[in-house]
Parts: structure tokens; C-alpha cells; sequence
């Protein structure tokens, strides 16, 4: 213990001059601004705390207030329809009928929609009305055409909790906090149960459900991206989350303490702020992680290291002059790293602090050389993958060709056609997605990969889809860029013409004008809401850095589209002769 105790003094004494200097301005003068810069820095942030909160406040109330204005939007449109006598009728005739063939359908489904056309103001948050007759069957008009929770015995019905809270409302409006009819996580409902205003008993003629999309809250969130909107129902004796703006959160649910459920969200690094909106009960919360919200601390954080760092600098070179005598040593201790890095092997000594930096930097040097040869192993490892996948490449496709192949033939010996069409055009297809290895293609085989994938889709979908294309003769030679017009093609199907109702169209044009090939794939489909969400997402981004990576800057990748009317996209590529 005796001789253990200046051991470990010696260890932390500090040897050189420069260092005893440098070490003592640094208490002297360091140490000090620091403290003050973060009693400074910790005094703005409880401001700005305290004025975020107070600034949050403000902004929910609004949110509630502009809720409140829609909510109060649907609530009449909703008294509105139950004001309709001859709707009132339709229900009424058909709660009471057996086959309600002809009295609730297309005749309803108009009904609703003038009555929405003309007394709605704004329909732009309304995904769908269905009207439900005493006996639950619906007429919907939106996006969803029927009920699809209860397609198959709408008498579940009154089983649930939202009929229940329905009927104990007693004609109110009750807001649910989720879509009750259909599975979608992005639209919750508003329930009436109508009761007939033409009687004294006022006796239930049916249901009526609004269907209401939740990006009606993310448009309220007046460009606040670092915060986070919660709306929390707590009205069933149990909290459920309505709507969550914050990226890949977990859902609130259970629990039936509010309190408790924010003393968890500060918990977890949140500052709250909430407000309980008057038509729902439902409580609106501001939530914003710490880092985010101290962002805008970052001035007060940068002068004050900037004056520290001043300091320091003038303390460097301030023991620069107070330290010349070990400027010979560190000269020397320079040439021996120099003399070490060209393999002179030099032996230092480990008693000064420099040759410790010595040691240091070799431990180093050495660490990264195995480093390097590690690296160089996995590189050599991953090369021997790279042979055994293109060997597996080779095999596996023979494979899949033989499967389709006997596909085909057993769909012909039963005599099903269209297994038999489907099966050559999975297989032409994977033939000319492979293409050899080739990543180029001529355009005519292209063209032969997008009708192939449309006899699929056609068996699939019933020949929903009209193929049409006018592509010029001279570009049927052309080599492009393999998997560039068919992923078009599909998109063009899977976002714009499957969700439409009925037939629909796809074209594709290709042209040759000055020296450049033009294609344009169009649809008449149902467009594109959000195009700026549509362009970042993972096919398309593909895409683009495909044509950016092998034609440069001089193609073009541009998308238009008009809600309701359909999408075009247009690609412009280099005419390179050589592939011709």
C-alpha cells in the first residue's frame, strides 16, 4: 500500500513545463467561462421551455377551434340528410321490407350525393357517408360502396360498442375514434342514429356513418415538422389514439388516466402541451422531443464554446513562448515518428510523455493494418459469393423455365387456357428481365416484356386494362436501358388504373426528335393526390438514379398528374448510335 500510493502519483504528476502551464491557465480561465456559459445555456432553455409551451397552448386551441368548424360542418350536413323526406321515406320502406332491391340503392346513393354537393362545404376530408336502414342495409357513397366489417352479417352490428354508444346518444352525433365500418387506419367516423323527426316517438329508420380522413389534422400542423400532434379519446373508459403525426410511434392505447399516459410521454423525452376540444372530449397534445425543441438553442451553445475556444487558443499560445525549452525535445520526438513511419525501428523511451504519443500512434498504425487486412479478407470472401451467385444465377433460371414449361403443358392437357397464357408470359417475361446479363435491350423486346405483363394482369383483372402504344418504327432497334418502360407500365396499373372503378386506359408513345428518344406512358386512372410523397417513393427513386447512373444529366425524368383525370410520365434519353 505504501510504495502503491506514489505510484499513482507519479503516474498522474504532470512532467513538462508546457503542460503544468497550459493546465493551470486552463483552471484559471477555462473552467470559469464555461461554468457561466452553461448557467447561461441551461437559463435560455428553461425560457424557451417555458415559451414554447405557452406558444403550443395558443396553436392547439386553434387546432381545436378549426376541428371544431369541420366537425360542426358534418354535424349539420349530417341533420341535413335526416331532413330529407323522401330519403326518410327510402329507410323507412325499407327497414320495413324483406328484399330491399328496389327501394334503397341507386336512387338513395343520388339523394346523398346532391345532398353533399350542395350543402357540404368541404368535402376534401370526407372519405365516405353510408346510410344503413333498420335492417343495416347500406348505400355508400366516397370511396368506400359498402360495409365492409359487417358485409357478411351486418346484424353484428349491434353488438358493437360504437351502435351501442349510438343509441344511448339518442339521435346525437357521436365521433368515433376510429372507421367503423372498414378496415382503415387513416380515417375515423361520426355515427347518428336517425330517428324519424316526423313522429312523436321519434322511433330509430336507420343509422348513418361520415367517414372522416385524419389528414385533416396533419394539415393543420402549420409546418411544425419537429412536433409531434397526438388526439387522444378517452371517452370509453379506456385511451385510444385517434391520430399520431410523430414517424413510427407505437399507438396509445390502454390505460384510463391521462395523466398517466403523459407522465409516460415525458418519460420517454417529451414536452407536452394539451387541449381538450369541445365537440369530441377528445384531448389534443403538442408533443416535441427535447433535442428537437433545443435545436434553436444552438446560437447560445456556439458563442459559448466560441469564447472558450478563443481562450484556449490564447492559452496555447501564450505557454507556446513559456515552453521553448521543450520545443527541442518535440522537434526530436517529430523526426523519430517520421524515422518510425519509414521503418527505421528506433527504440524510444516510455518514460516521457512524447514517446508515450509514440506508442500511441504505432498501437495505431497497427490497428488499422489489421484493420486493412480484415477488410481485405472480407473482400476476397465476398468476391468468392459473388462467383457462386452468378454460377447460382446460371442454374436457377433453368429451373424456373422447366417449372413454367411443365406448367404449361399440364394447363393444356386440362384444357385451361388461361393458366396456359399465363405460365408462357411469366416465363417470357423472366427470360427478358434476365436478358443474357446484358443490362441494355432492344426496345422491340421491351415492348414484348410490357405485353407480356399485361396478359397477366388481363387474366387477373378480367381485360380491365387497354393497352395502347404508337411507338415509331425506327426505335424498335434501339438498345435502352433494360426494366426502364415495364415498371412504368405497372405503375401506371397498380397506382392509377386497379383502384378505378371500370375499365381503364394505359398508352405508350416513343418518338425520336433531334437526336433524343421520347416515351411517354399515360393513364386515364385516378391519379395522383400527393405527387411530391409519390416521387420520393422507392420505385421511382429507382428510376431516376438508373437513367442519372447510365444516360447522365442530359435524360429527363418528369411526372404530371390531375386527380380524378389520370398521370403521365415522360422519360427522354440520349440516342446513342452504337447501341442501334
Amino acid at each position: 500500500m505504501k510504495q502503491f500510493v506514489p505510484k499513482v502519483l507519479n503516474l498522474i504528476r504532470i512532467r513538462k513545463i508546457k503542460n503544468r502551464v497550459l493546465a493551470a491557465l486552463i483552471v484559471l480561465s477555462v473552467f470559469p467561462i464555461l461554468l457561466l456559459g452553461l448557467i447561461s445555456f441551461n437559463l435560455a432553455n428553461k425560457a424557451l421551455v417555458d415559451n414554447h409551451i405557452e406558444s403550443n397552448q395558443s396553436h392547439l386551441k386553434t387546432t381545436s377551434e378549426i376541428s371544431d368548424i369541420i366537425f360542426r360542418n358534418i354535424i349539420n350536413t349530417q341533420r341535413l340528410i335526416l331532413s330529407n323526406r323522401a330519403l326518410r321515406q327510402e329507410l323507412i320502406e325499407s327497414g320495413q321490407s324483406s328484399n330491399s332491391n328496389n327501394i334503397i340503392g341507386w336512387q338513395t346513393y343520388n339523394q346523398l350525393q346532391n345532398i353533399l354537393s350542395s350543402y357540404l362545404v368541404d368535402q376534401r376530408y370526407i372519405d365516405s357517408v353510408c346510410v344503413l336502414d333498420n335492417s343495416f342495409r347500406s348505400v355508400c357513397y366516397g370511396r368506400s360502396n359498402n360495409i365492409e366489417l359487417y358485409q357478411t352479417n351486418p346484424t353484428l352490428i349491434t353488438d358493437t360498442a360504437w351502435y351501442q354508444r349510438s343509441v344511448e346518444a339518442k339521435g346525437r352525433e357521436v365521433f368515433i375514434n376510429h372507421n367503423v365500418v372498414k378496415e382503415n387506419n387513416d380515417t375515423f367516423s361520426s355515427v347518428k342514429l336517425l330517428l324519424n323527426p316526423a313522429e312523436f316517438s321519434r322511433e330509430p329508420i336507420g343509422l348513418l356513418v361520415f367517414n372522416i380522413k385524419k389528414s385533416m389534422f396533419s394539415n393543420m400542423m402549420d409546418g411544425r415538422d419537429s412536433e409531434g400532434m397526438i388526439i387522444l379519446d378517452s371517452s370509453e373508459n379506456e385511451i385510444r389514439t385517434v391520430y399520431d403525426s410523430r414517424p413510427d410511434s407505437a399507438p396509445i392505447e390502454g390505460g384510463n388516466d391521462l395523466f398517466t399516459t403523459f407522465k409516460e410521454l415525458e418519460d420517454d423525452g417529451y414536452i407536452l402541451s394539451h387541449y381538450t376540444n369541445q365537440t369530441t372530449g377528445w384531448t389534443y397534445v403538442s408533443a416535441i422531443k427535447n433535442e428537437d425543441l433545443f435545436k434553436d438553442s444552438i446560437q447560445i451553445r456556439t458563442a459559448t464554446f466560441s469564447i472558450a475556444a478563443l481562450i484556449t487558443l490564447f492559452v496555447l499560445v501564450l505557454s507556446y513562448f513559456l515552453s521553448s525549452k521543450i520545443t527541442s525535445p518535440i522537434q526530436q520526438i517529430k523526426r523519430m515518428m517520421i524515422d518510425w513511419s519509414k521503418g527505421s525501428g528506433k527504440q524510444t523511451s516510455a518514460n516521457k510523455d512524447e514517446f508515450e504519443l509514440i506508442g500511441g500512434t504505432f498501437k495505431e498504425i497497427t490497428t488499422e493494418n489489421r484493420s486493412l487486412n480484415e477488410q481485405l479478407i472480407r473482400s476476397q470472401l465476398k468476391g468468392k459469393e459473388a462467383e457462386l451467385r452468378v454460377l447460382q444465377a446460371q442454374i436457377n433460371p433453368h429451373f424456373l423455365y422447366n417449372t413454367l414449361d411443365s406448367i404449361y403443358w399440364m394447363a393444356m392437357i386440362e384444357k385451361n387456357d388461361q393458366i396456359a397464357s399465363m405460365a408462357i408470359a411469366l416465363s417470357e417475361s423472366f427470360k427478358i428481365s434476365l436478358n443474357h446479363g446484358k443490362e441494355t435491350i432492344p426496345l422491340h423486346r421491351e415492348l414484348e416484356h410490357i405485353k407480356h405483363y399485361l396478359t397477366i394482369q388481363n387474366i387477373r383483372f378480367s381485360n380491365r386494362f387497354h393497352y395502347m402504344q404508337d411507338v415509331d418504327a425506327e426505335l424498335m432497334d434501339k438498345e435502352i436501358m433494360k426494366l426502364l418502360l415495364q415498371p412504368l407500365i405497372e405503375n401506371a396499373i397498380t397506382h392509377g388504373l386497379e383502384r378505378k372503378i371500370g375499365n381503364g386506359t394505359v398508352k405508350l408513345t416513343g418518338r425520336l426528335e433531334s437526336g433524343t428518344m421520347i416515351f411517354t406512358v399515360e393513364d386515364d386512372g385516378v391519379g395522383i393526390e400527393d405527387l411530391a410523397v409519390t416521387e420520393k417513393g422507392y420505385g421511382l427513386q429507382n428510376i431516376r438514379e438508373r437513367l442519372s447512373l447510365y444516360y447522365g444529366p442530359t435524360s429527363l425524368f418528369a411526372i404530371t398528374s390531375e386527380v380524378n383525370k389520370g398521370t403521365v410520365v415522360e422519360i427522354r434519353l440520349p440516342n446513342r448510335e452504337g447501341g442501334s
